[in-house]
């Protein structure tokens, strides 16, 4: 159940009692209503401006005539502030509908049957034969994992695609060099770095013999040729190739269902350029062939060279008729780098003057740069991050924060794999996809930021409750006792999960999941620490909000699912938490602690503004703030700075950053 949408309904259908020909939806009416910023203005706003060109009214009175229609059992009342329609939802029973119904069908909230019947096609991944998986491959192969994960999860078929870059001159080059040079042992055991040992002595050796390049295109018409020799060497390149990469599609949990590459294609191209010629497409340039596509705003595609060669536009010509032949698609995704914005752009003009009207369901999910620690990567320099080696650094640093905080924590191995890589992914998820990416070690393993391992951690947090609940008799819930703001908060970002899965699949943008659990990861570390969860005297309120807690856990289950798979939330969530808990609890101890300290001396003790909206202490930037700006002077206050030290040195580092930082400026 989405609230906003079953409100915007609601609205939709006063709307259309009020006015005559009103053609208003409930979708309509879900993408103008505003969440206000004070719950004193309610839950939710529609700014009525919007309507009142189409309905040639003021907007004051058009929320009037609203306000006097709008009638449902979950709305408690409305009101009309300038032109605001303002609606109040009946929390009792907000909070009985919006977590049973998650209960109801645990793992599946958000989902949906609307690509029933159909199919999608996923290109991602898309590495190269006999070299390293970099960490330029991390976006696309991560928002292609995931964009499945959300078709699957709203019933579509999907297949996942690895069009392997296997074909090129290159590769002749590749096995002259290993019939001089290598050996099937030592390839076996370097595995691809052994073969891009070989390409590269190759280029050395050609600087002083250029014979060898002549070699290496001789070898590489064998295996166009289909040479026997050459086609078991080439085929057994690839061989290795899979087998060192899928180490790092094991510890992402990422999969594929084609591993059909460019290769594949070779005997697939002939027809479709045969059509193109047919019908008059084709036309020569400089002994080239070529489509113009001037009249589109594009420079002409190449698609024969003038000695008759193929490219990569011919391959994904003949790829793009071979999956719509086989699959029947729908809708075909493509998840590669904006560079290539031009080439996609030329292949769906391609398609479409050919007049197949299939070509409207292909779509270039593009993505920006990814730089490490501020440094640009570039193969030409030599300072390239590869995948493999970025993963296991991030598994050995979350091991480390391991044996700091949980020396004797079991399954350690287990859960600094789910931490390290977990971070890596929802590092990489977490921004727009077309934003170009930084990545930092403090910014991606930080327990207390919008980062994977905070969200991790309140999902162990979750299972902890819910293991102390068990000791608890079972009652029946009084959702009753959930009407606080900090509930709502919750509560809203659960109804607003299904909305949110839908947009991020329809704007192949999985960062808007990623953003929306980590609030409501947020949302619920606040509620944990305003409200005690389970309360002997209580029991109906215990297993209400007991409840909640379920839901939450379920949904950021579900979220962290379908962004970071298989790097989620597997394994022992007693371990995780376990393993984070200390860093969590120094926090939330130096905040009491200098809380009371505060309090001790006449000082307001309530979070800084930064730091509610972080979500309360624990999560984030959190420190106490003063009630009236009180001035300290160093000897004066009867020694207020020292006794406020050692309060917060019984607590958290940050509590004794605060006070450092009173001492400087001289206001506490």
């Amino acid at each position: 159940m989405d609230m906003k949408l079953k409100v915007a309904e609601y609205i939709a259908q006063a709307a259309q009692q009020s006015f005559e020909n009103c053609a208003l939806t409930g979708n309509d009416v879900s993408a103008m209503i505003e969440t206000p910023p004070d719950k004193k203005m309610g839950d939710y706003a529609l700014p009525c401006f919007r309507l009142s060109k189409t309905m040639r009214c003021a907007p004051q009175m058009i929320a009037g005539k609203l306000a006097e229609k709008i009638a449902c059992e979950e709305i408690d009342h409305v009101e009309v502030v300038g032109g605001y329609l303002n609606v109040f939802l009946r929390r009792g029973g907000l909070a009985r509908d919006i977590v049973e119904a998650v209960l109801k069908n645990p793992g599946r909230w958000g989902s949906s049957e609307i690509g029933k019947g159909k199919t999608v096609c996923l290109d991602y991944s898309s590495i190269n034969i006999a070299k390293r998986f970099h960490i330029g491959h991390l976006s696309t192969t991560m928002i292609g994992n995931s964009l499945k994960r959300i078709y699957d999860f709203n019933g579509y078929t999907t297949v996942g695609i690895n069009h392997l870059g296997d074909w090129g001159t290159q590769f002749g080059k590749m096995i002259c060099a290993y019939k001089k040079w290598g050996n099937r042992e030592e390839v076996e055991k370097g595995g691809v770095q052994a073969m891009v040992d070989l390409y590269v002595r190759f280029h050395h050796e050609a600087e002083q013999h250029p014979e060898l390049e002549d070699e290496g295109r001789a070898w590489f018409k064998k295996i166009e040729d289909g040479d026997q020799e050459a086609m078991e060497i080439f085929t057994w390149f690839k061989e290795v190739t899979l087998k060192d990469t899928q180490r790092v599609y094991d510890l992402l949990g990422v999969s594929f269902d084609s591993y059909a590459g460019e290769s594949f294609y070779n005997d697939k191209m002939a027809p479709v350029v045969e059509e193109l010629r047919e019908k008059g497409l084709l036309i020569e340039s400089q002994g080239a062939q070529v489509v113009d596509l001037e009249a589109y705003g594009m420079p002409p595609a190449l698609i024969l060279r003038s000695d008759g060669a193929t490219l990569y536009i011919t391959r994904d010509l003949a790829a793009a008729f071979y999956r719509h032949n086989t699959y029947h698609f729908d809708k075909c995704l493509y998840v590669v780098a904006y560079q290539q914005n031009l080439h996609f752009k030329q292949l769906f003009k391609i398609i479409e003057l050919m007049g197949h009207d299939w070509y409207k369901g292909m779509e270039h999910v593009s993505f920006g740069m990814v730089s490490y620690e501020g440094r640009a990567l570039s193969t030409r320099e030599g300072y390239v991050v590869y995948l493999e080696d970025l993963l296991n650094k991030a598994v050995e640093k979350a091991r480390e924060i391991i044996e700091e905080k949980s020396p004797n924590l079991p399954n350690k191995d287990e859960v600094a794999r789910q931490v390290g890589v977990g971070a890596v992914v929802y590092f990489d998820l977490h921004n727009d996809r077309n934003k170009d990416i930084d990545f930092r070690w403090e910014r991606a393993l930080n327990f207390d930021g919008e980062t994977g391992p905070y969200v991790q951690y309140t999902h162990a947090r979750c299972c902890s409750v819910l293991r102390k609940a068990e000791a608890f008799a079972a009652a029946e819930p009084d959702y009753g006792v959930i009407t606080d703001d900090e509930a709502q908060d919750v509560l809203m970002l659960i109804s607003h999960f299904p909305q949110v899965v839908r947009k991020a699949m329809e704007q192949s943008e999985p960062s808007l999941i990623t953003r929306h659990t980590t609030q409501l990861a947020q949302a619920y570390n606040k509620y944990y620490f305003e409200h005690r969860i389970m309360d002997e005297s209580d029991p109906a309120g215990t297993a209400a909000r007991v409840n909640l807690t379920r839901a939450v856990r379920d949904v950021i289950k579900t979220g962290l699912y379908l962004i970071v798979g298989g790097a989620g939330t597997s394994g022992s969530c007693r371990s995780l938490r376990r393993s984070l808990k200390r860093s969590q609890s120094e926090v939330r101890y130096g905040y009491r602690t200098a809380s009371r300290a505060f309090a001790r001396f006449g000082m307001h003790d309530g979070l800084a503004p930064h730091a509610q909206k972080q979500g309360g202490c624990g999560v984030g930037c959190v420190v106490p703030r003063m009630r009236a700006g009180r001035r300290v002077r160093s000897g004066a206050d009867g020694g207020l700075l020292p006794r406020l030290r050692r309060v917060a040195g019984r607590g958290g580092a940050r509590a004794r950053r605060f006070c450092a930082r009173s001492a400087g400026s001289g206001v506490v």
